[in-house]
Order: structure tokens, then C-alpha cells, then sequence
């Protein structure tokens, strides 16, 4: 059996995690870069992050939340997946609402937040959801691009038994030189999963967690019948 993640991962954790029985590699698909943003008052607004990326960035160009719950004008923080959580924890900060994925925050927002106004701190490939859904509900809504991420199309020519996914940019740009057919695919989570149906007609196993904890799970399950 081998395995290939498409991000670097310490080589101790999946040896805890799956055992010394498998072969794995991990190549770099994307790379990300934090941008130069000048930070500006944030009063009035609720914060959107859908990535440890975004929070790093965020906190790199000097941003400052108003976490004061009894001021008027505190920052709602809404975040995507509990790595963001505990990022945004790193640095002092607590969130107002965690959700899943993009797909159930949008849902959120429409459903109980329709009079606040949404700045989300981004990269520039950010998942469309959000800018697709919430604007065409009147909320008020705009990206911040903190960050690039680029993809870095690698040609890769060992056979995988399985190949490990953590995102809609690393699937296009791993797809971009190389098949995904005739391999098990996982996913870290159903946006990511939509991505790679797009590029093949294979089944896709989707961890129910956005952790890469959720991930290894999935693979002692439903590759190594371990749990």
C-alpha cells in the first residue's frame, strides 16, 4: 500500500496515526504567501475566516479585532473548521460561531445574521460560496485578499494506491499534470470533494471533520480496516 498526501506532514503523526506497514509520500502542491495589506478600522463589521492562512495573514498586517463583548461595536468572529478556531486562539481571539464548512456558514449567515456586514479575510483562490450565496441574499459582504496561494502543477510519476487531498486548490493543481483514475481519493471535506468530482469520475471518501485527525481516521477505516 501506498499513500500519497499532496502537503507535507510530520512524519512522526502518521507513523503514530497509521503504523509503519504503508509506504507514504507527501509532495507540495500549493504554496501560500501572506500579502501586505495596510489595516484599517474594522468597527461595524463581523469577521469571516475559512482558514489558519487567513488568520495568520490577518494578524501579520497588524489587524486587531474588538473582542470587548460589552462594547457596541465588537467584532462578531465567524470562523470555518477548528484548526481556524484554534488559530484565531493563538492569538488571543475567541469565536462568535464556528461552522463545519463554508457551505453551512453561508447557510447560517442567510438564516440569522442578515444585518451585519461580513468582511472576510482570504487568500486569493478563496472558495466562491460565500460571494456566490450571501450577496444574492442583500448581505453585506466583501473579500479581503491577505494572502496568495499558488498552485504548483507537479508531474508526478510514482503509482499511488491512494492519493490524500486537503483542498479545492491543491486538487486543481494536482490534477492539472496528473490523472486521478484508478485510485482510492480522500478528502478532508466535502468542499474538497466537490472539487475532485469535477475531475473524475472515480468515488471519493470524505472524512467527517475538517482535521487531518478526522483524515487519518478515515484511512484506518476505510483503507487499513484498523478502526
Amino acid at each position: 500500500m501506498k499513500i500519497l498526501f499532496t502537503k507535507n506532514i510530520d512524519r512522526t503523526i502518521i507513523s503514530r496515526e497509521l503504523g509503519d506497514d504503508i509506504a507514504v509520500d507527501c509532495i507540495e502542491v500549493i504554496r501560500t504567501r501572506a500579502l501586505k495589506v495596510k489595516p484599517f478600522d474594522l468597527k461595524d463589521y463581523s469577521l469571516i475566516f475559512t482558514s489558519v492562512n487567513g488568520v495568520d495573514s490577518f494578524f501579520k498586517n497588524g489587524f486587531t479585532p474588538n473582542e470587548d463583548f460589552t462594547a457596541k461595536n465588537y467584532n462578531k468572529i465567524y470562523c470555518v473548521g477548528e484548526k481556524t478556531k484554534k488559530e484565531l486562539r493563538k492569538h488571543g481571539f475567541g469565536t462568535f460561531k464556528v461552522l463545519k464548512n463554508a457551505d453551512t456558514l453561508s447557510k447560517f449567515i442567510t438564516g440569522k445574521c442578515q444585518h451585519e456586514r461580513f468582511l472576510h479575510f482570504c487568500g486569493n483562490l478563496a472558495i466562491s460560496v460565500l460571494d456566490n450565496e450571501l450577496p444574492l441574499q442583500n448581505i453585506k459582504y466583501k473579500k479581503i485578499i491577505v494572502y496568495n496561494t499558488e498552485e504548483i502543477n507537479p508531474l508526478v510519476t510514482e503509482k499511488y494506491h491512494a492519493a490524500v487531498f486537503f483542498s479545492p486548490s491543491g486538487v486543481r493543481s494536482f490534477a492539472k499534470q496528473n490523472s486521478l483514475e484508478n485510485m482510492i481519493l480522500i478528502s478532508i471535506g466535502e468542499t474538497t470533494s466537490r472539487e475532485l468530482r469535477k475531475h473524475t469520475s472515480e468515488s471519493v471518501l470524505t472524512s467527517e471533520g475538517n482535521t487531518l485527525l478526522s483524515v487519518f481516521k478515515l484511512i484506518r477505516k476505510e483503507i487499513l480496516n484498523k478502526d
